[in-house]
C-alpha cells in the first residue's frame, strides 16, 4: 500500500490564518462604503470569533464565513491567485516546503487538508506541487453570489480526520505508515488518524499532548 502525508495549512504550511483572505478580499472591495463596512465589521466581530473558536472549529466557521455573503464567485476566483501572490506566497515556511519536497522524492503522497476555501488554497497547491488537496467551499446561489454558508464536508476538527480516513481507503493509503501535520489542538483527531503524527508550531494543548505522546515537533519559521 501507498503512504501520505496530510498538512493542515494555516499555521502549519504558511504563517497565516482564514482571517488574512478574508481581511484581504474586503480590503479589495469595489466601493469605498462596502470597503469600510466589511473591515470594520470584521475588526468588531474578532472578539466574538476568539470565544466561537474556544467553542469548536465548526462554530467558528458557521459563523465567520457568513462574511463572504454577497461576495461573486468571479471576484472570489480573480482574487484568490492575487491572495496567494501577495499574501501566503511569502509566509511559506522554508522548513516545510523543503520537507514536503523530500517527502514527495521519498513517494509519498503529499496532501493539504484545510478549512480555508478552495478559492485560497488552489494556487498555493498547484505553487507547492502537492499531489491533492481538500478545502472548505463556499455555497453559491443561481447568480454566482456567496450564501455565507459552507457545502459539506466543513473541515473542522474530527471532520478531517473522517475525511483522510475516507481518502485512505479510496487511494490505497496506508494510514499507519503515513504522517500529518498540523499545528492546532482542534486537528488532534487529524493527526491521531496516522501512524506518524507531527505537530508544527504547536498551540499549547497541543503542544501538551505532543509532549505526552513522545510526537515530534517542528519549530519553523
Amino acid at each position: 500500500m501507498k503512504r501520505a502525508a496530510f498538512y493542515d495549512v494555516d499555521g502549519t504550511i504558511v504563517s497565516s490564518n482564514v482571517l488574512h483572505p478574508y481581511a484581504y478580499y474586503a480590503a479589495s472591495a469595489p466601493t469605498l462604503s462596502g470597503k469600510l463596512g466589511r473591515l470594520l465589521k470584521l475588526g468588531a466581530s474578532l472578539p466574538v470569533y476568539a470565544l466561537a473558536e474556544r467553542k469548536g472549529r465548526k462554530l467558528f466557521n458557521d459563523m465567520f464565513y457568513q462574511n463572504y455573503r454577497g461576495l461573486s464567485e468571479d471576484r472570489l476566483h480573480i482574487l484568490g491567485q492575487e491572495i496567494f501572490e501577495q499574501l501566503l506566497k511569502g509566509k511559506i515556511f522554508s522548513e516545510m516546503q523543503t520537507l514536503m519536497r523530500e517527502s514527495k522524492a521519498a513517494g509519498v503522497k503529499q496532501v493539504l487538508i484545510t478549512g480555508n476555501l478552495d478559492t485560497v488554497i488552489k494556487p498555493l497547491a498547484e505553487y507547492l506541487g502537492v499531489d491533492d488537496w481538500a478545502a472548505n467551499r463556499l455555497e453559491f446561489d443561481h447568480q454566482g453570489i456567496a450564501t455565507g454558508y459552507l457545502l459539506p464536508p466543513v473541515f473542522a476538527g474530527p471532520q478531517k480526520a473522517y475525511w483522510v480516513q475516507e481518502y485512505a481507503k479510496q487511494h490505497e493509503i496506508d494510514l499507519a505508515n503515513s504522517h500529518a501535520y498540523a499545528d492546532s489542538s482542534s486537528d488532534i483527531p487529524l493527526l491521531c488518524a496516522v501512524g506518524h503524527p507531527v505537530a508544527v508550531n504547536p498551540d499549547s494543548q497541543l503542544q501538551a499532548t505532543a509532549d505526552a505522546h513522545s510526537w515530534p515537533i517542528i519549530w519553523a519559521q
